[in-house]
């Protein structure tokens, strides 16, 4: 488990309107057949039906299995991809549509850090250049000022400033994500969505850099969205937690309430797989096994999207003496429903209060 300064999460200032809205965000890729003409057979829903809102100052973790559409929504918040159907209003402006000189106004205030920290930089860029191309676009410097403020971004992220005419290879990965962190604070912004930032470096590279971004972020009052498989990490550094299955969210919860008592059993079954420190109660730990495979979001399930893996769901159509899953769950869709503080979760069986681990040490059925 990474060790993380709990300093570096500051407490979330939801005061006044969120700085991002979502509203019913869909994103469905079209399927087509045929060379000369191609006839659509079909959509991949990678994203079905999001509503979320982000408010200033906040870090709001993204988590799920990969091939949920955590990186797709993540593109269509910072209109690299167009939704298909929604609202994505940012600072109560809608930005769903803008183009040209109206998506380059919002950008400045918007930006991403990338998963590959090595892909997302020109190999035939310097560093300087790299970090110095947001000043070139927006013409937020003068042309004599964009070196000196280069080589002061390089070194609030902790490179040399002396390296600016290097190019990437020359640099280690976790010197690669601090370029690409560099890159994405030049114009200042609001919102830094932060799409798996960490998972391809280094565990111990993996502290320094949420170090890093748990500093910056108290420091420039920044936001994030911040994306990433590792529960460990997101439970460090989110304010609030986001579960997301097959295209939509299915739990949200303040990180210490998702991870003491999460109540859908998508939830409950990615946090029992979490392997704790503590032999003694890691031993007292319940396992919740899945069933099948994912299924595929070309044809998604009716009802609850996570009804053929569900145990609850099993379980629940046993005591009424049925088989197979619950009926209500293949037929019907889970709206939101609340339970402690902050946390909704769509489910029809929730899991009951600490279903998963009991931290004083007394596992409960």
């Amino acid at each position: 488990m990474i060790s993380v300064d709990a300093e570096t999460t500051p407490p979330p200032e939801k005061r006044g309107t969120p700085l991002l809205q979502l509203r019913g965000i869909k994103k469905y890729f079209k399927i087509t057949r045929g060379v000369l003409f191609q006839k659509h057979i079909g959509n991949v829903h990678a994203v079905d039906g999001i509503d979320l809102e982000i408010y200033p100052g906040e870090t709001v973790g993204l988590v799920g299995e990969t091939g949920c559409g955590k990186s797709t929504l993540a593109r269509v918040v910072t209109r690299l991809l167009d939704a298909t159907e929604g609202q994505v209003v940012f600072k109560d402006r809608e930005i769903t549509h803008v183009k040209g000189r109206e998506l380059r106004e919002v950008r400045r205030d918007m930006q991403m850090i990338f998963q590959d920290p090595f892909a997302s930089l020109n190999p035939r860029m310097t560093v300087g250049n790299i970090i110095g191309e947001p000043f070139r676009l927006h013409r937020t410097v003068p042309k004599d000022r964009v070196k000196p403020e280069v080589q002061q971004l390089m070194e609030l992220v902790g490179l040399n400033p002396e390296h600016y005419n290097r190019y990437p290879h020359a640099f280690s990965g976790g010197q690669r994500q601090r370029i690409g962190v560099a890159r994405s604070l030049a114009l200042r912004p609001k919102l830094i969505v932060c799409d798996e930032p960490v998972s391809a470096l280094d565990v111990s590279i993996q502290a320094q850099i949420l170090n890093l971004l748990g500093d910056l972020q108290g420091e420039f009052n920044l936001t994030y969205l911040f994306i990433a498989h590792d529960l460990s990490v997101v439970k460090h550094v989110s304010d609030r937690v986001c579960v997301m299955y097959l295209g939509k969210i299915v739990e949200m919860a303040p990180g210490d309430t998702l991870y003491e008592n999460p109540k859908h059993p998508y939830t409950g079954a990615l946090l029992s797989a979490v392997p704790i420190p503590d032999p003694n109660l890691a031993a007292q730990k319940k396992r919740i096994i899945l069933e099948g495979d994912v299924p595929s979001p070309i044809d998604p399930p009716s009802g609850c999207r996570f009804h053929p893996r569900c145990p609850r769901s099993r379980q629940a159509a046993r005591e009424e003496g049925l088989e197979g899953v619950h009926p209500r769950c293949r037929e019907e869709e889970p709206l939101f429903s609340p339970y402690h503080e902050g946390q909704l979760a769509a489910c029809f069986f929730p899991l009951p209060d600490r279903a998963i681990l009991d931290v004083s040490g007394t596992a409960e059925s």
